[in-house]
C-alpha cells in the first residue's frame, strides 16, 4: 500500500522551504551554466578561433568537475549548503565578469588563455551549487516514504535538463544580439537567485552530524564492479563530447566550400550576396570564410539555430532519461538492469555515430552538399543518438548504486565521478584535435584558401566516438554480474546464470538491504547521503 503523506506538506511547509528554495536558485544557475557555453564557443568561432583553441579554452572548465566535487563536499560538509551554494553563485558572477574583459586586439595566445582561467572558475561554480542541488532531496526527504516529495525531486531533475537546453538555446539567441548583452543577462539571473539562498537558508543546512571521509578513503579502489563500471563510464561521456561540444556547433556554423573565393564576388552592405554562414569581406569584395580555422563544408547555420540544436539534444536526453524504466527497460523485461543489459544497450549505443561517420563521409548528400538532406540526417543522427545515449546514462544510474551498495559508498564513487568528467574531458580535447587536422586543407577553391574541409573532420570526430562507445560496451563485460541474464521483452538472449551458493553461516551475518538506496556523490565528501528518489534522476546531473 502507498505510503500516506504527511498532512500539510506543501510550499509553506518548513520542512519543504530549502528544497524549494535551493531548487529555484539552482534553476536559474543551470540555464546560465548551459548558456556560456554556448557564448564562449560561438563567440570565439566569429573571432576566428579553431576547434582545437576552443576545446583548449574548455579544459578547465571540464577539470574542475575531477577536483570540486571532493573538495565540495568536505566545505558542504562542514560549513554547510548555504556557503557552498552562495560560493558557487559568486564564482558564477565572477566568471561572466572576467568574459568582459576579452579584448579584440589581443593575441590568441593571450585570449585562450584568459577565457580558459575564466571558464575554469564557472566549472568550480557548477560543481559547488550542484551539491546544494542534489543533497537537499535527502535532507528534506522522509526516509522510505514514497510522498509527493518523491515526484516533485523527479520533476526539479527533469527541469533541470530543460533549463540547460533552453541556456544553450538563450545564450546563443542573446549573442546574436550582443556580446555585452548575453553575459549580462547571464549575471542578472545570478543576481536574481542570489537572495533566495543567502537569507532563505539556515547556515547549518546539510553540516555532517559524522565523522567526514577523508581523500584517502574515497580513493581506495576495492570494489572492482563499480571502478570497472567507472572507465567505461568515461569511454561512454566521450563518445559523446568527440563529436558534440565542439565539432558539430563549428560544423553547423561553417559554410559551403565551393561558395567562397574570388569567383563570388559580393556587395557588403548587402547581406543576401554570400551563401549563409559566409562574409562578404569589403576589403576584397568577394565571399570568405568568417572563420577558416573552423572549416568549411558545413550547412552555415545562425548561432541561434545552432543553439536551438545543441539545446533540444540536451533537453530530449534528459526527458528520455527521466522515462526510460517506464517506457524502455522496463517493457523489455530489463528491469532492475544488470551489466548484460548495459552491454547490449552500449552496443546498440555505437550505431548513430557509426551511421553518422559513414553518411557524412561518403553519401551523396554531405559530398554533393545538398542542404536539406544533410539539415535532415543531422536531425535524425541528433534525435537518435540522444535517445539510446539517455537510456545508457539511466542504466549506468541504476548499476552504480547497485554496486556501491556492499560498501560504505564513500570510499568507492570518487573514482566513479571523477571518470565522468576525465571521459568529457578526453572527448572534448580529442575532438578539437581531430576535427581541425583530421579534415585536411581544402584545396579545390581558386586564388582562396577557405580552411580546412569540416565534412571529413565531423566524420572523423563520429568514427571516434564510435570506437570510444565500443569500448565502454566491451569493458563493462569485465563486471562480474550475470546471474540475470538478460532478456529483450519475451525472448532470453543471455541465460541467467545460476547463483553460487553462499554459505549459511556468512548469509545469517547479513544485514539485509534496503529497499530504498543511498548514496554519497564524489563533492559530498563522504558526508552526506543522497537518498535517490529514482536511481535515473543521479546521471541527469552529469550532463
Amino acid at each position: 500500500t502507498q505510503e500516506e503523506e504527511p498532512e500539510g506538506w506543501g510550499f509553506s511547509d518548513p520542512k519543504l522551504r530549502p528544497f524549494v528554495i535551493i531548487s529555484i536558485t539552482y534553476l536559474l544557475f543551470t540555464v546560465t551554466d548551459g548558456a556560456i557555453r554556448m557564448i564562449v564557443l560561438l563567440h570565439a568561432y566569429n573571432k576566428s578561433f579553431s576547434a582545437l583553441e576552443v576545446a583548449i579554452m574548455f579544459t578547465l572548465y571540464e577539470l574542475a568537475g575531477v577536483f570540486t566535487n571532493l573538495a565540495a563536499g568536505m566545505m558542504g560538509a562542514r560549513w554547510g549548503i548555504r556557503l557552498t551554494l552562495i560560493t558557487g553563485l559568486c564564482l558564477q558572477i565572477f566568471s561572466y565578469g572576467l568574459l568582459f574583459g576579452w579584448k579584440d586586439d589581443w593575441s590568441k595566445e593571450t585570449a585562450i588563455v584568459y577565457v580558459t582561467i575564466a571558464q575554469m572558475f564557472a566549472g568550480i561554480a557548477k560543481d559547488l551549487t550542484k551539491l546544494g542541488g542534489k543533497t537537499v532531496t535527502k535532507l528534506v526527504t522522509p526516509e522510505g516514504k514514497d510522498t509527493r516529495l518523491f515526484r516533485l525531486v523527479s520533476l526539479l531533475t527533469g527541469w533541470k535538463n530543460s533549463l540547460k537546453g533552453v541556456g544553450y538555446f538563450l545564450g546563443s539567441a542573446l549573442l546574436e544580439v550582443s556580446y555585452p548583452l548575453a553575459l549580462a543577462f547571464m549575471m542578472g539571473l545570478i543576481v536574481v537567485a542570489m537572495p533566495f539562498a543567502i537569507f532563505g537558508l539556515d547556515k547549518d543546512l546539510g553540516t555532517a552530524k559524522k565523522k567526514n571521509s577523508s581523500l584517502k578513503e574515497i580513493f581506495v579502489f576495492d570494489n572492482f564492479n563499480l571502478n570497472v563500471l567507472s572507465l567505461a563510464r568515461l569511454f561512454l561521456f566521450a563518445s559523446r563530447d568527440f563529436w558534440f561540444e565542439v565539432p558539430l556547433p563549428f560544423y553547423l556554423r561553417s559554410p559551403d566550400c565551393q561558395t567562397l573565393g574570388p569567383d563570388f564576388s559580393c556587395t557588403p552592405d548587402d547581406d543576401g550576396s554570400c551563401t549563409r554562414g559566409a562574409l562578404c569581406d569589403p576589403s576584397l569584395d568577394y565571399c570568405t570564410n568568417v572563420n577558416p580555422g573552423g572549416g568549411c563544408g558545413g550547412p552555415g547555420l545562425d548561432r541561434v539555430v545552432v543553439g536551438a540544436f545543441l539545446g533540444g539534444y540536451i533537453i530530449l536526453y534528459g526527458q528520455v532519461q527521466s522515462w526510460t524504466p517506464q517506457l524502455v527497460t522496463g517493457p523489455l523485461n530489463q528491469t532492475p538492469p544488470n551489466k548484460m543489459t548495459e552491454v547490449f544497450w552500449g552496443m546498440i549505443n555505437c550505431y548513430p555515430t557509426m551511421i553518422a561517420a559513414l553518411v557524412v563521409y561518403a553519401s551523396d548528400a554531405f559530398r554533393q552538399y545538398q542542404l536539406t538532406s544533410m539539415i535532415t540526417w543531422l536531425v535524425i543522427i541528433i534525435v537518435s543518438f540522444a535517445v539510446i545515449f539517455a537510456i545508457n546514462s539511466s542504466i549506468h544510474s541504476f548499476l552504480v548504486v547497485k554496486y556501491a551498495k556492499a560498501d560504505k559508498v564513500a570510499v568507492s564513487v570518487g573514482f566513479y565521478y571523477m571518470s565522468n568528467a576525465l571521459g568529457r574531458l578526453m572527448g572534448t580535447l580529442g575532438s578539437g584535435f581531430l576535427y581541425t587536422y583530421a579534415g585536411g586543407e581544402v584545396e579545390n577553391v581558386p586564388g582562396y584558401d577557405p580552411g580546412t574541409d569540416g565534412r571529413l573532420g565531423l566524420a572523423a570526430c563520429f568514427l571516434a566516438g564510435t570506437i570510444s562507445s565500443f569500448l565502454a560496451a566491451v569493458i563493462t563485460i569485465w563486471i562480474k554480474d550475470e546471474e540475470s541474464g538478460l532478456k529483450c521483452g519475451n525472448w532470453t538472449i543471455v541465460y541467467p546464470k545460476e547463483p553460487i551458493e553462499e554459505d549459511s553461516n556468512q548469509e545469517g551475518n547479513q544485514e539485509p538491504q534496503q529497499e530504498s538506496s543511498s548514496l554519497i556523490v564524489a563533492g559530498d565528501g563522504g558526508t552526506s547521503e543522497i537518498q535517490l528518489v529514482e536511481s535515473q534522476n543521479l546521471d541527469q546531473e552529469q550532463i
